[in-house]
């Protein structure tokens, strides 16, 4: 969940995209100053910041208290730029944040997040369905009945058949691997089912704890209870797919739309154009505004250049929503600070040690590495407190219930998150090697502040004789690099820097995918450690199954607990960002539901 940070009554204004590291230290005090400014300021000049649109932008923070430049206006190009493609457009196959928000753009799901600004946002609300699920069976039977005209792209109804067919296809990982399998988690434990590619049942449509008595109900039966299942449903995985149109493998480059827009044309790591779905009815839909006429995504390599062309106005936002970066900030600040917004991310920044690359596979090597990081250098590299966020002692963000600042195992906010290079030369000792190790931090190449992040946890090591060798993988196929646990293997990956937040608001949203040992995936995984912890994965099964949410949390805060008493993770920060919108965007509010992102989907243009 995303939250705004507030300090000394004025609001803060962070970024999550650094440049090279050596402007860090100099940048961040810098920084520090201009945020102060730029949030207490009440008479600064408004300039014409976007060529070609209105002179006034909405004013600085305008989308983190309430909604910027509400507008029904429809029309005109929505203009995303960003440096990383999606993993995938499939619903069931992608996983990156920015991809579920954009997503609601040609996927329409049972429910789905509210179009509200804030936290807000967390409720469900119906999108497919009339309403939310009819709950029975002591929680473990949801039925939904479709609403009538939902159409795909070619103008034919949206039955219960094309949700239950698109939601089996997350059981086909050896096809379209990469994406969440919680909904697979909670139907079929045990994995009986072997996806609608392998299915001997002539519909296809094999998956017996999802019933389809009619074109118009669908029902889902649980073997035991979830209190999270409807947050499952209402991310892009829970989208229906047309069996005709199923193209398995290749679907990601043209996913049949039954939303509001469809694809014209898409060239992968260079750029993607919705127009408008003809056969889509908004009176079907409560939740997109569909303003746009036509969605155009950029996609280029040069980070800086982005954050210049945003500024001149070729571009409305950051699809990534990466913040602007150190080269561009100052001036983003100084001279278009009404063009920007400030939320905390409620993501993690991170190193992960996997367990089975030695000699990380000693925990005793783990923890070396931890005591000795300069917590204080992290936070420097990834822009300061303020633009990179404040410095995170255990893995569980602070809107989780369950989550605790004060718990620091690793003395991380001790003495201004200095190392602890006395400890670090002890674990060294227990783990045979005292004279220090070499290893390989991975990190992608596309994300300057994972990379800048490397270099100071680089240098940290150095100091105990911890030598390390930066391999800088395409960000692109993260899925297939450091998400194959052989290549990590094999590639000596004994340190990976990365982030994650919440797919959806609770431990199990959070933290399950990362610690699980049953989540564990051959392409597309994200338990990096491939901790197997019997005692952790019994405790998800007791908070799972616990509907009051206090008791779920405490349970959540046992779980934290053995995560750090394993010592597989070194958190970095609690992230904080900086936002850019040009002046002509409508309808702008950033949602909790998306990590402190915009609503795409309620975007319109002037």
């Amino acid at each position: 969940m995303a939250r705004t940070a507030i300090h000394g009554g004025c609001r803060t204004v962070t970024s999550l995209r650094s440049s090279r590291r050596r402007l860090a230290a100099g940048t961040a005090l810098v920084v520090a100053t201009l945020l102060a400014s730029a949030a207490c300021s009440s008479s600064d000049k408004k300039t014409d910041d976007n060529g070609g649109g209105p002179a006034k932008a909405a004013g600085f923070n305008a989308a983190t208290t309430g909604v910027a430049q509400a507008s029904d206006k429809t029309g005109g190009t929505l203009k995303f730029i960003g440096t990383q493609d999606a993993d995938s457009w499939d619903p069931q196959r992608g996983y990156y944040g920015f991809m579920w928000d954009f997503a609601r753009y040609y996927t329409r799901t049972l429910i789905t997040a509210a179009p509200k600004q804030g936290s807000a946002s967390t409720e469900l609300v119906p999108d497919l369905a009339t309403a939310k699920g009819e709950v029975s069976d002591g929680g473990k039977q949801y039925k939904y009945t479709l609403k009538d005209g939902i159409t795909w792209e070619d103008g034919t109804p949206i039955t219960s058949k094309d949700i239950k067919y698109g939601i089996e296809r997350i059981w086909a990982q050896d096809v379209i691997s990469g994406g969440p399998i919680y909904i697979q988690q909670v139907l079929d434990p045990n994995k009986e089912y072997k996806g609608p590619y392998k299915d001997t049942d002539p519909a296809k449509l094999g998956l017996k704890a999802i019933e389809t008595p009619d074109d118009k109900t669908i029902i889902f039966k649980l073997p035991k209870p979830n209190g999270d299942f409807e947050q499952m449903l209402a991310i892009p995985s829970g989208a229906p797919v047309k069996a005709a149109q199923d193209t398995k493998a290749k679907y990601g480059l043209k996913p049949f739309s039954s939303g509001p827009y469809k694809f014209q044309s898409y060239t992968p790591n260079k750029s993607l154009i919705l127009i408008r779905n003809d056969k889509w009815k908004k009176e079907s839909d409560t939740v997109r505004k569909a303003l746009p006429d036509r969605i155009e995504v950029t996609l280029t390599t040069n980070s800086d250049d982005m954050d210049k062309r945003l500024i001149k106005g070729d571009y409305d936002l950051d699809i990534n929503a990466t913040g602007i970066g150190q080269a561009s900030l100052s001036d983003a600040l100084r001279n278009h600070k009404n063009n920007l917004d400030n939320a905390q991310t409620g993501f993690i920044r991170y190193a992960v040690f996997p367990e089975k690359v030695a000699p990380v596979d000693n925990i005793h090597c783990r923890k070396a590495i931890i005591y000795a990081a300069d917590k204080k250098s992290l936070q420097t590299a990834r822009g300061g407190p303020q633009a990179g966020g404040d410095i995170a002692p255990n893995m569980l963000p602070l809107g989780i219930k369950g989550s605790d600042a004060k718990y620091d195992p690793y003395g991380a906010l001790q003495n201004n998150g200095a190392p602890d290079l006395a400890k670090a030369r002890e674990e060294l000792k227990l783990c045979g090697k005292p004279d220090g190790f070499s290893t390989t931090i991975a990190v992608r190449n596309n994300k300057p502040k994972e990379v800048a992040t490397a270099e100071a946890l680089q240098e940290a090591l150095s100091k105990v004789g911890i030598k390390t060798q930066l391999d800088q993988f395409d960000g692109a196929q993260t899925s297939g690099i450091i998400g194959a646990p052989k290549i990590v293997k094999a590639k000596n990956y004994g340190i990976i820097i990365m982030g994650w937040g919440a797919d959806f608001p609770t431990g199990q949203g959070f933290s399950q995918p990362l610690v699980d040992g049953r989540f564990i995936l051959q392409s597309g995984n994200n338990n990096f450690s491939e901790i197997n912890d019997p005692a952790i994965n019994g405790l998800f099964d007791q908070a799972i199954a616990e509907t009051d949410p206090a008791k779920a949390g405490d349970i959540y805060k046992q779980i934290n607990q053995k995560v750090s008493e394993a010592a597989i993770y070194l958190p970095f920060v609690y992230d904080k960002t900086v936002t850019w919108r040009s002046t002509r965007l409508t309808n702008v509010y950033t949602a909790d539901a998306y990590n402190g992102r915009y609503d795409y989907a309620s975007l319109g243009v002037q």
